[in-house]
């Protein structure tokens, strides 16, 4: 079975975000290196990620080498810093601002999970309170996770450089405070 993957904010090329986000790099050559064996050693060639910004800050024609290393097919919601990922843009499955996924689940009331993406976090989105999800990246975990709120950080900062799976993304939802209300909660249908 293929699987669906979310990760954000490699800044990839980047010398800054080492120190910026205290990344245990020594070299933006080792970081591009170690995120490159990270993605591929949870994502296959058949697999789907959704990338949510900020893929990198270096030059095409190094993007280009380092996507053609990159497992499976990338979904890109654009971050603030895009000119090089989108200078690649034909790489991308496609390449969008905003995103609503929904994904087959017979474990969730109506068979479907909807997943709000944005690069940014927002504080209110499309089904919040019928228990869809919010995946952001761009804050590199400088935000405080919000037990109350369906939504997390995506970023590879808060997840040890991995990308995470659907599975993984359910889980942490699941582990939140209000999650079992909100998704156990009866839905009135709207005629």
């Amino acid at each position: 079975m293929n699987k669906i993957w979310f990760t954000s904010d490699h800044h990839f090329g980047h010398n800054g975000i080492i120190e910026y986000a205290g990344r245990p790099f020594k070299s933006v050559e080792e970081m591009d290196e170690i995120m490159i064996q990270k993605w591929n050693e949870k994502v296959n060639d058949k697999d789907a990620v959704y990338y949510l910004g900020d893929f990198a800050l270096n030059r095409p024609e190094r993007l280009k080498e380092i996507l053609k290393r990159l497992n499976g097919s990338t979904y890109l919601i654009t971050g603030n810093h895009e000119v090089t990922a989108l200078a690649c843009k034909k790489r991308f499955e496609w390449v969008k601002d905003y995103y609503e996924l929904k994904i087959n689940d017979d474990t969730v009331k109506g068979g479907k999970q909807k997943i709000i993406l944005f690069h940014y976090a927002i504080r209110n989105w499309n089904g919040k309170g019928r228990g869809s999800f919010h995946l952001y990246g761009h804050s590199h975990g400088t935000l405080e996770e919000d037990m109350n709120s369906l939504s997390f950080d995506i970023g590879v900062d808060n997840h040890d450089f991995y990308p995470l799976e659907y599975n993984e993304v359910k889980a942490i939802m699941l582990k939140k405070e209000s999650a079992l209300k909100i998704l156990n909660r009866d839905i009135p249908t709207v005629m």
